[in-house]
């Protein structure tokens, strides 16, 4: 299994216990199997069941325990790729189509996360998207003139306005309204509890070691145990590329990077209105608080694909994010207490890859790959639902395998 972290992590400790679900030990039929267990294939599984589908989902090792315990829990409609490059790259009406989605994918996640029984942190906020240089002002402005042209709810704030507000000053900012936090943790929780009382079946420490089609169509996916899964539909949510794909994802790219979250600070009155923090630099500084009084900060991207092992090093990479977050808001004391450094992976043309197998009929894949994770989670239910029920999705060739910007990345 490949290590998707290291370090000392904090959203388990925000959550006293878990379900536990038992491994396959039977033969089973359904219309979907979800393979993964995180947040997208929770995401995914918790939509297909309350679209009236039968569901089975495997996990080979614990449900949310994966890249979800290292997500930050940002949810921004805004992406890694600015809008305005976007449409440069996609065309205008394909851009904005992505990018209203994704604003649209935040309510999605605000109606679920307000279905569940308990509190998992979601809450509404705005992000303060800065410049970090004098050079990168003539391309924030831009941005903003596009978002605002796309009818987002943003603003821009000149020096003044970001010094009046926050106790540092920056050449300028797009302020953005509509976006939102979350614990990813206790929100994967969630809906794996809500869709196991609605059908899902759901079986931790099954790992799915081969998968073949009868002529039929019928999918056949074989445990390490011996057990076989029949279905109709078979969706690969498993962070990043599956075996299955063979390397056919282009110029995929792997990387890591660093986080931490600060003690409780006395104070976060200067922290106006707890917006999430970020800037145009990249890789890029982000940061925003917690419902306990803490602050996330993570950041320092490297193009190495393994975790950074040493403690260490780990440690040094933190106080430099902790330095940074200090020269910010310099009344924040309160030491770092969890720390990690985790995976992630950025597709070349910046969008994740959403959708059919282009050769292996009613095989999908929800694969993130870029920085708003949890909210393509959430596109991807939907895509791949409308797939599997016949219809056809908005985002269905933008985001596909073999979409054209690929190619012309």
């Amino acid at each position: 299994m490949k290590e998707l972290y290291t370090g000392n992590l904090y959203w388990p400790e925000t959550l006293d216990s878990a379900r536990e679900f038992e491994p396959l030990r039977q033969h089973k039929k359904t219309q979907v199997a979800v393979i993964g267990g995180g947040i997208s294939g929770t995401i995914c599984a918790s939509v297909f069941i309350n679209s009236g589908l039968s569901v089975l989902m495997a996990e080979r090792g614990q449900v949310s325990g994966g890249s979800t315990l290292a997500n930050t829990g940002l949810l921004q409609f805004s992406n890694d790729i600015m809008l305005c490059d976007l449409i440069d790259q996609i065309g205008e009406r394909d851009a904005k189509t992505f990018y209203r989605a994704c604003r649209d994918a935040i309510h999605l996640i605000e109606q679920a996360a307000e279905s569940l029984a308990a509190d998992v942190g979601f809450r509404r906020r705005s992000s303060l998207f800065y410049a970090s240089t004098e050079q990168h002002l003539p391309k924030l402005k831009k941005e903003y003139e596009a978002l605002k042209a796309c009818g987002f709810d943003v603003e821009y704030w000149p020096p003044e306005e970001i010094e009046k507000h926050f106790p540092f000053r920056k050449p300028g900012a797009i302020v953005t309204h509509g976006d939102a936090e979350l614990n990813p943790f206790q929100f994967v929780i969630g809906l794996v509890n809500a869709a196991a009382q609605a059908g899902l079946e759901i079986y931790e420490q099954t790992d799915i070691v081969a998968h073949d089609t009868l002529p039929s169509g019928i999918h056949l996916l074989r445990t390490s145990d011996g057990y076989v899964i029949e279905a109709e539909h078979v969706v690969y949510a498993v962070g990043y590329e599956p075996e299955e794909l063979r390397g056919k994802l282009i110029k995929a790219e792997m990387s890591r990077s660093f986080a931490l979250v600060t003690g409780i600070q006395n104070s976060l009155q200067s922290w106006h209105k707890h917006f999430l923090v970020w800037e145009t630099a990249r890789p890029y500084l982000y940061m925003r608080t917690t419902h306990d009084g803490r602050v996330i900060v993570g950041g320092l991207d490297e193009h190495i694909e393994q975790p950074l092992q040493s403690g260490k090093q780990r440690l040094k990479r933190s106080e430099e994010l902790h330095g940074k977050l200090k020269a910010l808001f310099p009344e924040l004391q309160a030491p770092i207490e969890y720390e990690w450094s985790a995976t992630f992976g950025e597709s070349c043309d910046n969008l994740p890859f959403i959708g059919a197998d282009p050769a292996w009929k009613n095989v999908y894949y929800c694969l993130g790959y870029g920085g708003n994770g949890t909210v393509y989670s959430m596109l991807a239910a939907h895509i791949v639902r409308d797939l599997i029920c016949g219809d056809k999705h908005p985002l269905t060739d933008i985001v596909k395998l073999d979409r054209k910007s690929l190619t012309n990345a």
